[in-house]
C-alpha cells in the first residue's frame, strides 16, 4: 500500500523540528508574508534555510504557505519572496489565488503548487482545473463527506494529490473566507490577521430595547453559538485513507510545541498500525487519550460522515480543555552522571510525579527525585519561564523529550 503522508504545521523552528521528530512527512509553515497566520511567530529566511536543511537530512518534506487573497499592493514583494523560497530548497508552495498561482508559475517555473482549502475546493471539476493549469496538489475544503471526496478520487489524475484536514479547529465560515473579522475588529481574516469573533461571546438586542441583552441561548451569561467544535479524525484514519486522501493534515500553526508533539505522534501512530494491518484496522485507544491530553475543544468528525447539526458546536463556553500542563524540554539527556538537564516551559516541584512524551517509545512516568538550577544548588521548585534546570529522573531521555504532568485543580 502506498505510504501516506502525515503533514503538521509549525509557527516557528523549534515546532518544525518537534513536528519532525515526532513522526511528520511533510510541514507546512509561514514565513513573515503572504501567510494566513499573521499573529503566529512564522519564519524569517534565515529560520526557513535551517529547518528545510534540518528536514531534509531527515527526508521530510517543507511546504510555505502564500494562501492569503491579495490586493494589488500585495503582489509587490511576491516574485524575489518566491525565487528565495526556491533557492533555499522548499519543496512546494501554497496557494489559493489564481493571480498568486501565475506567478509562481513565472517566478519559479519548477516550484511544486498545492492549492489551499482557502480556494474552495468541493468538485471534482475544480481538482480537474488546478491540475490542468500544474498543480500537484489540492486541499480538500472541510465541507466534504468521506462519498464525495471518494467520487473525487475517482474523477481526477492518479499524479494529483488530495490533501484533507484531519484534526483541529474548525472555522463557521465555509473554507475560511470570513468577514465577521474584518467589521468587527478591523482584521482581514483573508490576510491572516483573524480575530476569532466566532469564538466571542454573545447576546440578542432588540432595536427598540438598547442595552437589555436577552440570551441566544438558555443560558444568563449569552452563547457562544458559533463555536464549533474540533474536528478530530482519530477513529477514522481508515475510512479517510480509503476515500483516496493521500495527505493527512493536522490544523494547528498557533498551536503550542506540545500540542504539535501530541498530536503528530498520535497520527503517526495510528497511520502506521493501520498500513501495518488495513483489513481489520481499529485505533488503538491510547492514542484517542493521548490527544485528549493536549489542549483541545470536544471533538467532532466535522463533514465527513453527515453535515453537522447543532450538536457539532459549544454553546456554554469558548475555553480549551487542558488536563495537562507542558513543564519542559529535555535539553541533555543522562550522560552518565544521573543527572537530566530540562529547559522549563510551566512550574514544576521536586516529587512531582510526571509523564515524559517521546517520539520513540510509549509514554515514560517518573517522579522528579531532586532538582538543582544551572550553578548547582540544590532547588525544590522551578518558577521561572526557561529556566535551566537539572534533575534526576531515573530514566533514559533525549534531547526535545517532552515533560508534562496532569493538572490540579
Amino acid at each position: 500500500m502506498r505510504k501516506v503522508e502525515l503533514l503538521a504545521p509549525a509557527g516557528d523552528l523549534e515546532r518544525l523540528k518537534i513536528a519532525i521528530l515526532y513522526g511528520a512527512d511533510a510541514v507546512y509553515v509561514g514565513g513573515q508574508i503572504f501567510g494566513l497566520r499573521a499573529a503566529a511567530k512564522n519564519f524569517t529566511i534565515e529560520e526557513l534555510a535551517e529547518g528545510v536543511e534540518f528536514a531534509h537530512k531527515r527526508g521530510v518534506q517543507i511546504f510555505v504557505t502564500a494562501n492569503i487573497i491579495p490586493h494589488n499592493e500585495d503582489l509587490h514583494e511576491l516574485p524575489d519572496y518566491l525565487k528565495q523560497l526556491y533557492s533555499i530548497g522548499v519543496d512546494a508552495i501554497i496557494v489559493s489565488d489564481p493571480g498568486t498561482f501565475s506567478m509562481v508559475r513565472e517566478a519559479v517555473p519548477e516550484m511544486e503548487i498545492h492549492i489551499s482549502t482557502q480556494a474552495n475546493n468541493v468538485n471534482y471539476k475544480t481538482f480537474q482545473f488546478w491540475h490542468q493549469l500544474g498543480a500537484k496538489r489540492v486541499v480538500l475544503a472541510r465541507e466534504l463527506s468521506v462519498n464525495e471526496i471518494k467520487e473525487i478520487r475517482d474523477n481526477i489524475p492518479s499524479d494529483l494529490d488530495l490533501e484533507g484536514f484531519v484534526h483541529g479547529a474548525m472555522c463557521i465560515s465555509y473554507s475560511g473566507r470570513c468577514l465577521l473579522s474584518n467589521y468587527m475588529a478591523n482584521r482581514d481574516a483573508n490576510k491572516g490577521e483573524c480575530a476569532q469573533p466566532c469564538r466571542w461571546k454573545y447576546a440578542l438586542v432588540e432595536e427598540k430595547r438598547p442595552g437589555e441583552y436577552m440570551p441566544v441561548y438558555e443560558d444568563e451569561r449569552g452563547t457562544y453559538f458559533m463555536n464549533a467544535k474540533d474536528l478530530c479524525m482519530i477513529h477514522h484514519v481508515d475510512k479517510v485513507i480509503q476515500a483516496g486522501v493521500y495527505s493527512l493534515k493536522i490544523e494547528g500553526r498557533m498551536k503550542t510545541t506540545y500540542y504539535v508533539a501530541t498530536v503528530v505522534r498520535a497520527y503517526r501512530k495510528a497511520i502506521d498500525s493501520y498500513l501495518k494491518n488495513p483489513e481489520n484496522w481499529t485505533c488503538p485507544p491510547e492514542l484517542y487519550e493521548e490527544l485528549q491530553k493536549a489542549s483541545h475543544r470536544e471533538f467532532t468528525t466535522g463533514f465527513y460522515f453527515d453535515k453537522p447539526g447543532k450538536d457539532e458546536h459549544l454553546y456554554t463556553e469558548h475555553s480549551y480543555v487542558r488536563n495537562y500542563e507542558f513543564i519542559g524540554m529535555v535539553l541533555e539527556g543522562d550522560k552518565g552522571d544521573g543527572i537530566t538537564v530540562v529547559e522549563q516551559r510551566n512550574r514544576f516541584y521536586k516529587g512531582d510525579k510526571i509523564e515524559i512524551l517521546t517520539p520513540r517509545e510509549e509514554i515514560i512516568h517518573t517522579t522528579i527525585e531532586d532538582m538543582w538550577d544551572e550553578d548547582g544548588n540544590s532547588i525544590e521548585v522551578a518558577p521561572h519561564p526557561k529556566q535551566i534546570v537539572k534533575m534526576k529522573i531515573n530514566c533514559e531521555v533525549e534531547p526535545y523529550d517532552l515533560l508534562r504532568k496532569e493538572r490540579v485543580e
